[in-house]
């Protein structure tokens, strides 16, 4: 979000962020923008922190459906108590009247948040503002399914873990990953939006339809990364937006790289969520490392690995973009966040991924699908599976040859992503909204938007006019016996 920001303010846009007391990230003062602070003493950062390392505990114990379980219900319990603090910040927000009241009385021109929380989405509605999506996950799962057409034929499930291309038991595996998502969203989150939405809005709503309503959609992905799929004319596709050709490096990490020579450097960073992995498989890594005649370059908080050699370079934090540029680098060893493997596609550096929780796997897979990187599972990584991986993505030309035409077709665009972001953005400025790309089917019932109510009509047109011909053949028959009848009861009186 902080790079859409910048280049907002580098526009003369002036912006304002709203932000929880005990946030790590935002900074309250910045020159980009005025921060208005929600209190809390609840940390959403601090209970997931202890999700992200039950989770790798759990994953290490190996794949079983036991397991399987164990991770979907310790997820499902950590977006629930999530979206329970979003709710209660926003509610915070409404009960302040003077804060409030500050919000209308700035005239704000749109509401752009993230819709992996409803919280943005719920302000936007409150104050009667345009509403634009920085969006690839919304509170339940991939935004496109509650936006576009979705067939679970060829379009996978987020944790299914599958392609575009599946068998038989994989779309029942995707069916039943799809009513996970639906059971989240029914019955786990949507109540939880339901209580804010039936006491502040007349009425009543639901997120889902709050999300639908949405001006434009920002999305934070492209067909040369995911798989494609039907989309929506408000959807606008900005993957890669952060993207930018390398800055030198600092002096000696310059001359640290350069020290690699022919055999080039590999950098490696599991993501700022992830301090250091398992002591064991650290170890096991630093080892395989140590043999190696490339220069390593590792984004490693923990303690520090007993088996690290002296071609390793331990840090902090490393300017990744800039090191991805670098024609030094060879291969990047990565978590499979969406940032850092857009900024991969966009230098043209294959991927070796260790995938850890959250969308990782099924991020990492759309590039293994495509012949640009290779995934290790967490369970798996040990001293001889870490080395074959990555000897395997170094040596093998493919590799590198197919992330680099992911590259140029990322790069082959009539306008960059950042310029189509800004565009949308000030697009719903100028006209107040973009009411007329937005589709209406979402406000039609279900048995409507699918014509069952259509299909029933039809059907029971046609049944009744395949049995009309039956109907008056009986009639008939009926009434021919009973003029027999009548005919034989006028002969027996006569008789008589």
């Amino acid at each position: 979000m902080k790079i859409l920001l910048e280049e907002l303010h580098a526009r003369g846009h002036n912006l304002t962020v709203i932000k929880a007391s005990t946030n790590w990230y935002i900074p309250e003062k910045s020159t980009l923008y005025t921060s208005i602070t929600v209190d809390t003493d609840k940390s959403i950062e601090d209970f997931l922190r202890v999700y992200i390392q039950e989770t790798i505990r759990t994953q290490r114990e190996g794949a079983s459906f036991l397991t399987f379980l164990k991770l979907t219900k310790d997820f499902l319990s950590m977006i629930t108590m999530a979206h329970s603090l979003w709710v209660e910040k926003i509610t915070h927000i409404i009960e302040n009247k003077n804060m409030v009241k500050s919000l209308i009385d700035s005239q704000y021109d749109l509401v752009l948040t993230d819709p992996s929380t409803g919280s943005g989405v719920l302000l936007a509605k409150y104050l009667k503002l345009p509403l634009v999506l920085n969006v690839r996950w919304i509170t339940s799962g991939d935004g496109h399914f509650i936006l576009a057409p979705s067939p679970l034929s060829y379009i996978p499930v987020l944790g299914s873990g599958l392609t575009d291309k599946m068998t038989f038991l994989q779309r029942v595996k995707n069916l039943l990953f799809y009513g996970i998502t639906l059971f989240q969203q029914k019955f786990l989150l949507g109540p939880i939006y339901d209580v804010f939405c039936e006491k502040y809005f007349e009425g009543g709503c639901d997120i889902i339809s709050l999300l639908q309503d949405a001006d434009i959609w920002l999305f934070r992905s492209n067909f040369v990364f995911d798989f494609p799929r039907p989309t929506m004319p408000n959807v606008i596709y900005i993957g890669g937006f952060q993207c930018k050709e390398a800055q030198p490096l600092p002096s000696d990490l310059e001359e640290f790289v350069q020290s690699a020579g022919e055999h080039g450097v590999i950098i490696m960073s599991l993501g700022t969520l992830v301090n250091a992995l398992p002591r064991d498989i650290a170890d096991a890594i630093a080892s395989v490392f140590a043999k190696m005649p490339q220069k390593v370059i590792w984004r490693h908080k923990g303690e520090r690995p007993l088996t690290l050699g002296n071609n390793t370079r331990i840090v902090d934090w490393m300017s990744q973009k800039d090191l991805l540029g670098h024609p030094q680098v060879k291969v990047f060893v990565a978590h499979g966040g969406t940032n850092g493997l857009q900024e991969a596609i966009y230098h043209g550096v294959p991927v070796l991924g260790i995938p850890l929780l959250f969308d990782q796997y099924d991020n990492l897979l759309r590039l293994q699908e495509r012949g640009a990187g290779k995934i290790i599972q967490l369970a798996d990584v040990n001293g001889h599976s870490f080395e074959q991986g990555i000897k395997e993505v170094l040596h093998q030309d493919s590799y590198r040859q197919n992330m680099q035409r992911l590259s140029r077709l990322h790069r082959d665009q009539p306008l960059a992503p950042m310029d189509q972001a800004i565009f949308w953005v000030e697009y719903v400025m100028r006209h107040k909204g973009a009411a007329h790309l937005r589709t209406e089917a979402y406000k039609m019932p279900w048995y409507s938007y699918y014509n069952f109510d259509v299909l029933l009509f039809m059907l029971t047109a046609v049944t009744l006019l395949l049995l009309s011909p039956f109907a008056v053949i009986r009639f008939l028959c009926c009434r021919r016996k009973t003029d027999k009848g009548d005919r034989r009861q006028m002969t027996k009186t006569k008789q008589n």
